[in-house]
């Protein structure tokens, strides 16, 4: 009898853990999908929030310099090695303000189109914000390419080379995005808005990136400076690393196990906290440069 209620026994501890172990891998790849998701949504705030305010700071200083006909506003760079405004270069100061007010409409209006809610229930204003968005983008390609390749005696830098790299791939992205969207192969439409996403924004990411370095480095006591390797780096670094992360974030949400979920959600988690320790540091700097305060680091 004791060996029956032994055996009895036996048997429900292995149900159990049969039962257990169902649970557990139902369980797991809900919690790497959920994971991937809220990372994913963790990364999109915090973009949001730096674009809107490099929006802000784009249309408060370049765009209201050139209403007030104050251009020469624009060498409040000079300190940091910029001039942008060169007097009598009419042309030259007209495509550095096509390339910098053309970035502030790509900060505010690449993230709408992004937002699901929006492109979903306003396919019209998700259309012709679309339309402004890729014309803006082509701008600002040609707008870097004069500045390089024209404007800058010069071209043949680490920073022009990057520029026009860059350059080319918005214009290759964008053609992609039409092209999909044409095509009405709606994913592949919006894998390539992503990416075109990513690079048309790079100068931004690259400033995040740089204050991020400058403050995370201070932080540790490493004593950070301009001719440290990180900068030659992340000229082309800006584009590349996000671009890579993306193809990352499109494997393991595609085709990716739990594990490899988990650790490109880990990434992400890094990679915006880093975004948010440059937008610290990044902003008060911007706040600094339209109050017309000292400019330094």
């Amino acid at each position: 009898m004791e060996n029956i209620q032994g055996a009895n026994l036996g048997s429900d501890v292995e149900i159990q853990d049969v039962k257990n172990i169902e649970v557990q891998k139902r369980t797991s790849p809900q919690l790497a999908n959920q994971s991937l998701k809220y990372t994913t949504t963790f990364w999109f705030v915090t973009t949001l929030i730096g674009q809107w305010f490099f929006f802000y700071y784009i249309i408060g200083f370049y765009g209201f310099s050139v209403i007030n006909d104050n251009m020469e506003l624009w060498n409040r760079w000079e300190p940091m090695g910029s001039t942008p405004y060169l007097a009598g270069d009419f042309s030259g100061n007209l495509a550095f303000a096509a390339h910098a007010i053309g970035a502030g409409i790509v900060a505010f209006g690449g993230a709408l189109q992004l937002m699901p809610k929006i492109r979903d229930s306003f396919e019209k204003f998700h259309k012709i914000n679309g339309y402004v968005y890729l014309t803006t983008v082509f701008c600002l390609a040609m707008s870097g390419f004069y500045l390089v390749w024209i404007r800058d005696p010069d071209p043949i830098t680490l920073s022009g080379v990057g520029t026009t790299i860059n350059g080319f791939l918005i214009l290759g992205f964008a053609y992609f995005t039409v092209r999909q969207a044409i095509k009405k192969d709606i994913a592949s439409h919006r894998r390539w808005a992503l990416r075109l996403f990513l690079v048309s924004n790079a100068q931004w990411i690259l400033r995040l990136g740089v204050f991020s370095y400058l403050v995370t480095g201070s932080l540790l006591g490493m004593k950070p400076g301009f001719g440290d390797p990180f900068f030659p780096f992340w000229t082309f670094g800006c584009f590349v690393v996000p671009l890579l992360t993306l193809q990352l974030y499109f494997y393991a949400k595609e085709k990716g196990g739990n594990n490899i979920k988990f650790a490109v959600s880990g990434i992400l988690f890094v990679l915006t906290i880093l975004m948010i320790i440059g937008m610290v540091g990044f902003t008060p700097f911007l706040l600094t440069v339209m109050s017309d305060g000292p400019i330094e680091l």
